[in-house]
């Protein structure tokens, strides 16, 4: 199994940054996909995007190509989701996910493994 923790979140104003982290532990040496997945109150879990596990492969919602960008070290047991030029609408509580595999995959349904969330609020 892989524990997940992120970390991050916070209050910024509309055409901020902001860089969410999500450290794993647990059963890291295999190789595992991550994901990130954001929910605002009252609508349904959605994907952000995904990394494969050499970071060589990655996915995007269309609402946040071109402003956000995951990365990860594997090294640290860590993945990143950079956040620029926030809207109003971004804000949501942002999950990490992870996945047993090499396949990316935009369903949260398929994800294996969640972090507890990080609430990023952006204010205009």
């Amino acid at each position: 199994q892989v524990q997940l923790v992120e970390s991050g979140g916070g209050l910024v104003q509309a055409g901020g940054s902001l860089r969410l982290s999500c450290a794993a532990s647990g059963r890291t040496s295999s190789t595992y996909a991550m994901g990130w997945f954001r929910q605002a109150p009252g609508k349904e879990r959605a994907f952000v995007g995904a990394i494969s596990w050499s970071g060589s492969s990655t996915s995007y919602a269309d609402s946040v190509k071109g402003r956000f960008t995951i990365s990860r070290d594997n090294a640290k047991n860590t993945g990143y989701l950079q956040m620029n030029s926030l809207k109003p609408e971004d804000t949501a509580v942002y999950y990490c996910a992870a996945r047993y595999g090499s396949t990316l995959y935009s369903s949260h349904r398929l994800y294996d493994y969640w972090g507890q969330g990080t609430q990023v609020t952006v204010s205009s």
